[in-house]
């Protein structure tokens, strides 16, 4: 009884909308920071993504939690249709790198089809003003492991190449957050393709 009253508790903080996060039009803060592909740790660039095309900078709780886990497996498989639009896809939380070699590889979760960076200290969630909330004491997550940190708030930044936010994505079930992050890259570039007028 005990571990289902945390198990709602943590739900419910992981479920709070983006109350202050960035917007469109704002400049997104540049970030550096270990992730993981694939099971393998590495030092990812925002700055060096953005030379390729737009980013899809997505901020979850927790890896192997309910809605992370349903979000992950989600982007997984669109993983395509988003790079069929030009757009590579970033998840951010602030688990461990260790947490996140396991849950990147996971063939049920990320299965290796894009990055997850660790921003074990929420200075990344902080920096695009979203809400970083304490660690649940006795947080299990979808294996029974601790959880052991904190979170941020479940919200995606469609990132420009000229470093802007081209869209904000908060206050979604996890499918519909990454439904609407597709949307967004598509109209995007489609947007990119149409013939400028007068020319």
């Amino acid at each position: 009884m005990k571990r289902l009253l945390w198990g709602c508790l943590l739900l419910s903080l992981i479920a709070l909308p983006a109350l202050a996060a960035l917007k469109e039009g704002d400049v997104a803060p540049d970030f550096n920071a270990e992730a993981s592909l694939a099971g393998k740790a590495f030092a990812f660039s925002l700055k060096d993504s953005l030379k390729k095309g737009p980013v899809v900078v997505y901020f979850y709780p927790s890896a192997f939690t309910g809605g992370c886990n349903l979000q992950a497996h989600t982007f997984s498989v669109n993983s395509d249709k988003f790079a069929a639009a030009g757009a590579s896809i970033i998840g951010v939380s602030l688990d461990s790198i260790s947490r996140l070699n396991d849950f990147s590889a996971d063939p049920q979760y990320c299965a290796g089809k894009f990055a997850v960076v660790s921003d074990a200290d929420g200075k990344i969630a902080k920096s695009f003003d979203l809400t970083v909330r304490d660690a649940v004491a006795s947080a299990k997550d979808s294996r029974g492991v601790d959880i052991g940190h904190g979170f941020a708030e479940r919200t995606t930044f469609i990132i420009t190449p000229d470093g802007k936010i081209s869209a904000s994505i908060g206050g979604l079930s996890p499918t519909e957050n990454v439904e609407k992050s597709l949307e967004a890259v598509q109209q995007l570039s489609a947007a990119q393709r149409s013939p400028k007028a007068g020319i």
